[in-house]
């Protein structure tokens, strides 16, 4: 008994052990051999840890499958955002340039100026001295 308290084992307890674990190894070879590895018996023991595995297998391929749709709708809607943001500053911009306009117009005839509001931009003329006079 001195020895069991020291950590060391009698040599017929460590021979049972090894023997069975030989035995053990033996007859899943040979299970193996014969194409009985995973039998009934294994499925009616293990029942729940494999539904729970099965389960728990499907829920994160679930996961994985709803976290890239988000992602997508993620991209897809940041895109309308920046298209949405750019036609805001473009109608802001076309807003600025028609409420400065009719002020403008509003404000020569106010003052009574006579000033029009010119459609087309003013067209810069070139004048050559030297092809005109003919040198």
């Amino acid at each position: 008994m001195a020895n069991t308290r020291q950590g060391k084992r009698k040599p017929a307890e460590k021979k049972g052990f090894t023997s069975a674990v030989k035995t053990s190894i033996k007859q899943n070879t040979e299970n193996l051999k014969y194409g009985r590895t995973v039998s009934i018996d294994f499925f009616r023991h293990n029942a729940w840890p494999i539904i729970l595995f099965i389960a728990g297998l499907i829920s994160v391929m679930g996961l994985r499958y709803q976290t890239k749709t988000r992602m997508s709708e993620i991209k897809q809607l940041t895109r309308e955002l920046q298209r949405a943001e750019s036609y805001k500053l473009q109608e802001k911009a076309r807003y600025m340039t028609l409420i400065r306009e009719t002020e403008l117009t509003r404000l020569t005839a106010e003052k009574h100026l006579g000033l029009k509001y010119q459609e087309e931009p003013p067209v810069a003329i070139e004048y050559d001295a030297d092809a005109v006079s003919g040198k």
